[in-house]
């Protein structure tokens, strides 16, 4: 199936984030007294938006997380996104490819939308994402795996829901393409394809993305 609308998940997608960030997130919530490790994190948190933190947290320990927490992380995964973020290998090629055979494309990430910028600045992929092409789930209220955020993307990009294909590596972020109505296919990279259950298939190497999807 040719797809009119490519919608890319931001965080271990097209940028290698997933690692910085969930360090930073396992170090940051054992230092306010709720010991995380990176598995911990990886296995709670990958692919979804900054209020799951605060629910689980609250859920596990009976505890609000400190008014500040959101701004001091970001600050502390901001600064490490400039000194050392590195885009996904191969992703500049789709994007690049992508626009040269003229398909649609966007990116839904659960991330803020500095989040996505300050990314996407440091590893040089700013460069093939125009305005109104970059949607957060600050836009919905409701992060992944509500299907809320890739819905509004389809929405505002034109695009009917069954037209659409989602790029995903989390499988929160798989649940919400799901329930979106949407074709996704998984990138294992970091994710067994055994914890993707429902995607419409898997590719381990970026490179071969546009061939997988028939480009």
């Amino acid at each position: 199936m040719r797809y009119d609308l490519v919608i890319f998940d931001n965080d271990g997608v097209l940028v290698d984030s997933e690692p910085i960030s969930n360090t930073i997130l396992a170090g940051y919530l054992s230092e306010l007294g709720h010991p995380t490790s990176y598995e911990d994190s990886i296995r709670d948190f990958m692919g979804s938006a900054l209020h799951r933190v605060h629910e689980l947290v609250l859920e596990k320990y009976g505890q609000e997380l400190p008014a500040d927490f959101d701004e001091t992380f970001h600050g502390r995964v901001f600064d490490a996104f400039r000194r050392e973020l590195t885009a996904v290998d191969g992703a500049a090629d789709v994007l690049k490819g992508l626009a040269a055979a003229g398909v649609p494309y966007c990116v839904a990430s659960s991330g803020s939308h500095e989040r996505i910028r300050v990314g996407h600045r440091a590893t040089g992929l700013d460069v093939w994402f125009r305005d109104g092409t970059v949607f957060s789930s600050e836009d919905v209220g409701r992060g992944k795996p509500a299907p809320d955020l890739f819905l509004h993307a389809a929405e505002r990009m034109g695009v009917a829901p069954e037209r659409c294909v989602v790029i995903e590596d989390s499988a929160l972020g798989v649940q919400a393409a799901v329930a979106a109505g949407m074709d996704v296919y998984g990138y294992t990279a970091m994710t067994p394809r055994e914890r993707l259950t429902g995607v419409t298939g898997s590719f381990d190497r970026m490179d071969t993305l546009l061939a997988t999807l028939g480009w």
